[in-house]
């Protein structure tokens, strides 16, 4: 598999953190790579790093936000965004390095919820 840094996907990922308010979210240890040669139908996936992480090493949680190029970059700007809003909703409040899944008890991560988020950047 071969990646690259994508400094622009962490610019935008920086404005939308503070425009949507997601206070819980570091930027500064969220990494952004593009993926050259996925074999994925995901336009774009998060990695979370495990508790054990900072239990042995004493690494501190970071999530890399990974987009596929064949797939995101044919996307419109809007839908760009909505695929990284997507990303940034799987990151729990603690910040932990843990994921939320798509369906949980206080939680939905599917297309209604991101238009719900999107609409309040674009008003």
């Amino acid at each position: 598999m071969k990646y690259e840094r994508a400094p622009e996907i962490k610019k935008t990922i920086e404005q939308l953190v503070v425009a949507l308010q997601f206070t819980h979210i570091d930027v500064t240890r969220i990494h952004c790579i593009r993926s050259l040669d996925a074999k994925t139908r995901a336009y774009a996936r998060i990695w979370g790093m495990s508790k054990i992480f900072f239990e042995v090493a004493g690494i501190r949680a970071n999530y890399i936000i990974e987009v596929v190029a064949k797939r995101f970059d044919k996307l419109s700007e809007r839908e760009k965004i909505k695929t990284l809003i997507h990303e940034l909703m799987h990151i729990p409040k603690t910040f932990s390095g843990a994921l939320l899944s798509h369906r949980g008890p206080h939680h939905s991560i599917n297309d209604r919820e991101v238009e719900k988020i999107i609409r309040r950047i674009e008003k």
